[in-house]
């Protein structure tokens, strides 16, 4: 059963459950971020490996080669295209024994060819969420730092 409930998700939030914590749906000149109808809008962080070929190397996810990536910092960050990055969540989460959630990129890069995947937050996880951002188009894309990247749905 999904949870449809603004103040169970407040006080969810108060417990410590997400840090820092938007309880309502921030919209502004911005993708949206915050409380949402089934859950919450996580947002980006500023900081971002970028994946590069300029070290000609192998991904293998049995041996990962740091080289692979940049690092980089900013208000936003390009994707090549046909590649991905990867990013960290604002927030930080703390998922109480009966709760699972379900992380879901927003439809607003979704309709760019942005693919957001980040695993479930099974429960007793915590920690700040490492996010997978793949641009699969042929073209550059944009992503915004600090605000929202996917919806966290709660179960």
């Amino acid at each position: 059963m999904t949870i449809k409930n603004d103040k169970w998700i407040r006080k969810m939030a108060l417990e410590g459950m997400i840090t820092p914590f938007e309880e309502k749906q921030v919209r502004n000149n911005v993708i949206s971020y915050g409380v949402s109808s089934y859950g919450y809008d996580l947002r980006v962080s500023d900081e971002y490996k970028i994946f590069t070929n300029i070290n000609n190397v192998v991904v293998d996810p049995k041996k990962f080669e740091p080289k692979s990536f940049i690092d980089f910092k900013g208000e936003y960050c390009i994707i090549p295209p046909n590649s991905f990055a990867l990013a960290k969540s604002v927030e930080y989460f703390r998922i109480p024994r009966n709760i699972l959630t379900i992380c879901l990129g927003k439809s607003t890069y979704a309709r760019c060819g942005i693919i957001v995947n980040v695993t479930p937050f099974e429960p007793e996880w915590e920690g700040i969420v490492t996010i997978e951002i793949s641009n699969t188009t042929p073209l550059p894309a944009k992503i915004y730092s600090n605000e929202g990247i996917a919806q966290v749905f709660i179960f």
